[in-house]
């Protein structure tokens, strides 16, 4: 029996079930099962393949490189639990509050500084929902605007590093995670740039947006408020030296560098009089669920990836991606293109460990390998942040929507990403013409 038709019906498969709301991680391991008996049964998969599988499995327990995802996302944790980013936002927002726009230019600031010193996406836009986004409504913003500049601000954690999304990029790309960190970096600081210009342009074309605070609120004088702006930056600014120095610095790897970011986070809420039983415990749950949550979906993924190599789906979806029109130009576009709507639907954890090992062996394949797959991973990052807060299903627009006061309509949540989306993909397009942007890549891809 002639089995070539059962690798592109696992993959469809999987997706349906995926799409069906169905447990990813069950999905893939539940396809991988069902299909390594049909091949069996049919003599298309050999069997003995099956025992790669505890060994996949150790490799799985013993990668190095994914330990940094539990230390990010702790230190990520307690950053929030110490309230951190709520003096960080009211304090900005003072200093920023005399002119026009400067509540939103605040969120953009700490929305940067947050992705720095945690790299959670949904941390911080909860985090700066529930502050700021009262605040900006109390004094007249518009509903849309304070939305799309919180959400946008709030997925910068996915590409400005130390990213719990570019370790695991790293991973599946099969390059060093400090590379990536380091090729994010400018194209990071260059979207926040983006996303603070917007917010001035709306500032001076229509005022009336985005007035500035009254002078009623503006009760600290200068020398005091220069003085609280100092005491209230300072701590996160030098755990983000701390992190990122040492790794950009070559001192740490990654995962050494967060290990000492958790225990960094840990005594910042011990010198603000914030760390307890109870913050301690919150973020080791959050940490162990989110770090649980990925194993078990590698896990999945493994087998699904086990059983679709048997079947020869890699050297099908190869064969697809290196013959498509245009040639690497062709393979840039239609993986964008592919990632860019798997993003309305899933996490991006399950679409780095599903699509990922499908498209690497392509690019490989068209000659893109090392500052290139650098440069490839960053892209990636780029457009997995756009995809978030894309309609209907953005995963930043339910965050926000979770903390949002009744009176912000869906619709305005739909309306103010929307500008926001436009630069997240003038940012991508940016990266794609000028690959020199990507930071430690001197390559140039006119392909």
């Amino acid at each position: 029996m002639n089995g070539e038709w059962l690798a592109p019906a696992m993959f469809v498969v999987a997706l349906v079930l995926i799409f069906t709301g169905y447990p990813v991680a069950f999905s893939l391991g539940g396809t991988a099962l069902l299909f390594s008996l049909i091949g069996i049964e049919s003599g298309a998969f050999a069997w003995p393949l099956l025992f790669a599988m505890p060994e996949r499995i150790f490799g799985i327990m013993s990668n190095y490189v994914l330990l940094a995802v539990p230390f990010f996302v702790f230190m990520g944790t307690m950053l929030e639990r110490c309230r951190l980013a709520e003096d960080l936002l009211r304090t900005i927002g003072m200093l920023f509050g005399p002119i026009r726009g400067g509540l939103a230019l605040a969120v953009v600031f700490v929305g940067a500084l947050l992705a720095a010193a945690t790299g959670v996406v949904g941390a911080s836009v909860v985090a700066m929902g529930m502050i700021s986004l009262p605040v900006m409504l109390r004094y007249g913003y518009a509903k849309p605007l304070a939305a799309g500049v919180i959400t946008a601000s709030g997925t910068l954690g996915q590409i400005i590093p130390p990213s719990v999304v570019l370790v695991v990029l790293a991973d599946q790309l099969g390059v060093p995670v400090g590379s990536l960190f380091v090729g994010s970096f400018v194209p990071g600081v260059m979207l926040a740039l983006l996303y603070g210009a917007f917010v001035i342009l709306v500032a001076i074309v229509r005022p009336h947006l985005a007035p500035p605070l009254p002078a009623a609120e503006r009760d600290l004088a200068p020398i005091l408020l220069l003085r609280q702006v100092l005491l209230v930056m300072l701590p996160p600014l030098a755990l983000i030296l701390v992190v990122l120095g040492s790794i950009f610095a070559g001192i740490a790897t990654p995962t050494e560098a967060g290990a000492l970011g958790a225990v960094g986070a840990t005594v910042l809420a011990a010198l603000h009089r914030r760390l307890s039983w109870t913050a301690m415990r919150q973020a080791a749950q959050e940490t162990t669920k989110l770090t649980a949550m990925v194993m078990v979906l590698l896990v999945g993924s493994t087998y699904f990836s086990l059983v679709f190599r048997g079947l020869s789906g890699d050297i099908w979806i190869e064969h697809l991606l290196t013959h498509l029109p245009g040639g690497t130009l062709g393979f840039l576009l239609v993986s964008n293109l592919v990632i860019f709507l798997l993003g309305f639907f899933i996490d991006f954890f399950e679409i780095a460990f599903i699509i990922l090992p499908l498209l690497v062996p392509a690019a490989r394949a068209l000659g893109i390998e090392g500052e290139e797959m650098v440069w490839f991973g960053v892209m990636i990052a780029m457009n997995l942040q756009t995809s978030f807060l894309t309609p209907p299903f953005g995963f930043a627009l339910f965050y926000l929507r979770g903390v949002a006061p009744p009176e912000m309509k869906t619709t305005d949540l739909y309306r103010g990403v929307i500008p926001f989306i436009v630069i997240q993909l003038i940012g991508l397009t940016l990266i794609c013409l000028f690959p020199g942007l990507v930071s430690g890549v001197s390559f140039g891809t006119g392909r």
